[in-house]
């Protein structure tokens, strides 16, 4: 080390390598500036920037003068570590060249870099003064558990859990916590139990306070002491006192006792519930209190409940496994303002989960509008499980929101989240004089107050989000049909157009010659119906149509352009923000002998009710705008169903009455042939009788004698009706050739 570094108290370095910069007393001295002292024995921190692989690794070094028994175990806990690959528990990296200088004897750890920090300093925020919320407290439940399970597996007791050796590292967007500091681990392999132990006092399994013998199962009171501070904000046995002082309080509780407080009067007060106020949804509440029983029992060979004998497994870290396999579908019903959870059982349909929701809601399952975050309606062919995603737990992670289609006007806002006891009796009379340690608990409660009413207003307004994005799904849907239903009113038009233009001329050619070729009474006046009800299939109109449709997207238009469409929570996030620097300035106030009241608290409360209150009128006014154009969007797309299929039978009218009339046509048209073939054959038979009967030979080629092509036809006695036939059947093919490059086109 240094020689700034000599005689301090440090815990390791953390650091990236790769630097190629020399091995000189400088360099080290710039490592040693930018550590981060902690009270703990033997760290430095550190950060350095690789300039080669930008790996980044932690270093872990202990002072010059150890004892030979700190030596021992400081190399123990580096054989570990090498021998560990988990990841829950950090993993160990060769040391860099760099740094081989600082060995002399003492061996070096290096560790991956995890920049996240550890859980104390996340319990340690302000706004986790009342515990963590439930996707965080599940997260830490499964990754410390795994890693605890891992450790015991390989023969190993860690002995010093605590929030100061968990880390946390993102990975992908996902926190993953990882154990660190396994410098009091003991390996099994050397003893199945140890009776030498230094260590933090406030996890400290009772038996290590005694000196007694112990197993696995003190990390089972350390690890459950540490969960149950993460759902509380605070240990669970008479926090505020020093580790001895509660010891011999709470030696002799009950088994089933998970927390202990101590009232004015000095009384204990034991519970085998957890106290309020947390963040965790009633249907966790019993399983995780089943847990913390068996992980804080005080008789080490009963905690964590022995083996199963099924699985040969903890049944501590069975019921763990349940309650991180639970499949919960968190509801909030946006009528009320109110969140229903509901445990989903294996393969349940989602018209099952519907009753439930009526029973409990009063909303009818056909009135029942269930969106995702993304204004997606859940599928009603799909089991229930499509309302929980694998991998996120939590409430307040994921969201289901429940909509009553019967309704397009909501009466919000409503009551606001109820007061603690606490924080009641202070709003009551907000100058009362209390202790400044009672003061610490009843302000953290007033925090976490604040900030619920802020995240409840969240939760609404992602409900009124999710609300818009399925009208803008619905109006996705009916400009589509409206597009699908002009496209076809076009079509109908340029059909009819063409239809009455063709059957036009065709009643016309058919007039010029029905006085002297073919007429049929009977054809003229389909003809003339058909004319009749082509104008009446014209009468389809879609004009009324457009213009609603145009109207209601110009509302969705300033919907969207609203202000209320975006976050209006600012008042609320400065107030909740006030409320946590008079919570900061409270806890830096020596707690001896000291009072104060409860005035500018309460105030920020009661600005933050009111401020909630009126945000909430706009947002539920704003979404009843949003469920007033989309339920005009449903009332249109049955309209606009009928049009369309208006518009089909029209034009399948159209199409048919074009073909009838075209079959009339040919029909006509080969009348007129069979008529013009048998009058051309009679003509040539009476002319063959009238002629001599010597041949005349004509030679081929000569124009001069060729015969013309209607000279073979016969006059009749009204003037040549084989000619007039003729004519008719060039007209009628030319009709016909005209309507059959019409219906091509």
């Amino acid at each position: 080390m240094c020689h700034t570094c000599l005689g301090k108290t440090f815990r390791g370095n953390l650091a990236p390598f790769g630097t190629n910069e020399p091995q000189h007393p400088s360099f080290l001295h710039r490592w040693c500036s930018q550590a981060r002292r902690t009270s703990m024995w033997s760290w430095t921190q550190a950060r350095s920037s690789s300039t080669e692989t930008g790996a980044r690794v932690a270093i872990k070094s202990c002072r010059l003068e150890l004892s030979v028994k700190n030596k021992d175990r400081w190399c123990h806990e580096i054989d570990i570590m090498k021998k560990l690959n988990h990841p829950n528990i950090v993993r160990a990296c060769e040391v860099p060249e760099e740094m081989n200088f600082l060995v002399n004897n003492v061996p070096l750890l290096a560790m991956e870099y995890c920049s996240g920090g550890d859980l104390r300093k996340l319990l340690n925020k302000p706004e986790n003064c009342c515990g963590l919320k439930e996707s965080q407290i599940l997260s830490l439940l499964s990754d410390i558990g795994s890693g605890i399970q891992y450790l015991h597996e390989n023969r190993i007791i860690h002995r010093d859990l605590k929030p100061e050796n968990i880390v946390l590292q993102d990975e992908g967007g996902k926190i993953i916590h990882k154990i660190i500091d396994l410098g009091y681990a003991k390996d099994l392999d050397q003893g199945s139990l140890c009776t030498s132990f230094v260590g933090t006092l406030q996890y400290l399994a009772p038996e290590l306070f005694e000196n007694k013998s112990y197993s696995v199962t003190v990390d089972y009171w350390s690890f459950g002491t540490m969960v149950f501070e993460c759902i509380a904000g605070f240990r669970p046995f008479l926090h505020n006192l020093q580790p001895f002082t509660w010891h011999e309080k709470i030696k002799k509780k009950d088994p089933k006792h998970i927390f202990a407080s101590e009232e004015m009067s000095g009384e204990v007060r034991f519970s085998t519930h957890l106290p309020q106020p947390h963040s965790i949804c009633s249907l966790i509440v019993e399983p995780m209190e089943s847990w913390l029983q068996l992980m804080l029992n005080w008789d080490p060979e009963q905690r964590g409940g022995g083996l199963d004998p099924e699985t040969n497994c903890p049944k501590c870290f069975l019921i763990m496994d349940h309650i991180l396999n639970l499949k919960i579908v968190h509801i909030l019903n946006m009528t009320s303002a109110k969140i229903v959870s509901f445990l989903l059982h294996p393969e349940e349909s989602l018209h099952s989960l519907q009753i439930r929701i009526e029973f409990e809601t009063g909303i009818s399952t056909g009135n029942q509008e269930l969106l995702l975050e993304t204004g997606i309606c859940l599928d009603p062919r799909k089991p229930a499980s499509q309302c929980v995603i694998d991998g996120v737990r939590g409430w307040d992670s994921y969201m289901v929101y429940l909509f009553d289609k019967s309704k397009t006007v909501y009466d919000g806002p409503f009551a606001s989240r109820s007061l603690s006891e606490c924080v009641n009796y202070i709003v009551q009379d907000s100058k009362i004089q209390l202790p400044i340690p009672q003061l610490r608990k009843v302000w953290a409660e007033a925090v976490h107050y604040v900030i619920g009413l802020k995240e409840d207003y969240s939760r609404l307004f992602q409900g009124q989000r999710a609300a818009m994005l399925s009208l803008l799904r619905y109006n996705a849907n009916l400009i589509k049909m409206k597009n699908n239903m002009v496209s076809a009113s076009q079509q109908l038009k340029a059909k009819l157009e063409f239809f009455h233009q063709s059957i036009r001329l065709d009643l016309e050619r058919y007039s010029d010659q029905m006085a002297y070729g073919i007429s049929s009474e009977k054809m003229l006046k389909a003809w003339k119906e058909m004319e009749e009800k082509a104008s009446q299939c014209a009468q389809v109109d879609i004009g009324y149509l457009d213009e609603q449709i145009m109207a209601l997207h110009t509302e969705i238009v300033e919907l969207q352009k609203s202000p209320y469409a975006r976050r209006q929570g600012e008042v609320m996030e400065s107030l909740e923000q006030k409320a946590i620097d008079l919570y900061k300035q409270l806890k830096t106030r020596p707690p001896d002998h000291a009072y104060s009241d409860s005035t500018d608290m309460v105030k920020i409360i009661v600005q933050t009710v009111q401020s909630q209150d009126r945000v909430l009128k706009e947002l539920f006014g704003h979404l009843s705008k949003l469920l007033g154009c989309k339920q005009k969007i449903i009332d249109l797309l049955p309209k606009i169903e009928v049009a369309l299929n208006n518009i089909k039978e029209a034009d399948n009218s159209v199409m048919q009455m074009q073909g009838k009339r075209q079959r009339e046509i040919w029909h006509l048209l080969k009348i007129a042939c069979t008529q013009s073939s048998s009058r051309s054959l009679v003509s040539s038979s009476l002319e063959g009788t009238a002629s001599t009967p010597a041949a005349t030979w004509v030679p081929q080629g000569s124009s001069e004698y060729a015969p013309h092509p209607l000279s073979s036809m016969a006059a009749t006695g009204d003037g040549g009706v084989g000619i007039t036939t003729v004519h008719i059947h060039s007209e009628i093919m030319s009709s016909a050739d005209d309507v059959t490059s019409a219906q091509r086109s």
